[in-house]
């Protein structure tokens, strides 16, 4: 009796991905994908569905982006499966998808036969991390952790908001953004706003929509 296929889900927001993905996973006699999605959320229900050995996800989605989308599914399914394939690089945007759950983490541009090699190896159980996301996970482990309120001011610092308007919008005084403000550069090892806001955009740490 040959043994059953790996069943994968692919939730990506762009069709062009989600077909290049299935025509690279089909022609593979050991596995098949079982549906595919647009969103987190409709990725979150088609996850309930079909329950599939896998899931492939991209992290940058709407309704639901993909972090979100990996905790509901692993507080619903700890057992769950799931390989992030995104364009996203920075140590910060592998380290959330990790901790939110996530087995591995894959870039876009990964050759097809690492990624279908990726998905059997995580489908028996493995834990694999390619080289270049093991770098950034280290490199992150050497630098300083930003607290959540001076992630929330850094948003801010790059959609071009100065200290009044940060202050007013948090609802805090201007001595209190001023002192956020300068551990964020001091963190980032920075002499500036526009100097700390291309570091978070490299890192992964915000994104400019």
């Amino acid at each position: 009796m040959p043994n059953t296929p790996i069943r994968v889900l692919v939730v990506d927001d762009h069709p062009m991905i989600r077909a290049g993905l299935t025509a690279t996973i089909e022609p593979e006699t050991d596995m098949t994908v079982v549906a595919s999605a647009s969103t987190g959320k409709e990725g979150l229900e088609q996850y309930r569905q079909h329950q599939p050995d896998i899931l492939l996800i991209d992290l940058k989605m709407p309704e639901m982006g993909g972090v979100d989308a990996i905790r509901a599914i692993r507080a619903e399914f700890p057992s769950a499966r799931i390989i992030v394939l995104s364009t996203y690089q920075g140590d910060e945007d592998i380290y959330r998808a990790l901790e939110a759950g996530a087995i591995t983490y894959l870039l876009k541009d990964t050759l097809a036969e690492k990624m279908v090699g990726t998905i059997r190896e995580v489908a028996g159980g493995g834990r694999p991390i390619l080289p270049e996301v093991a770098q950034r996970l280290t490199e992150r482990m050497f630098q300083a952790a930003l607290t959540n309120r001076e992630i929330e001011v850094l948003h801010l610092v790059a959609k071009g908001m100065r200290n009044k308007e940060i202050a007013a919008e948090l609802k805090i005084s201007d001595e209190t953004v001023q002192g956020h403000v300068k551990n964020i550069l001091a963190k980032l090892s920075v002499h500036d706003r526009t100097e700390a806001v291309a570091v978070a955009i490299r890192r992964g740490i915000v994104h400019l929509d």
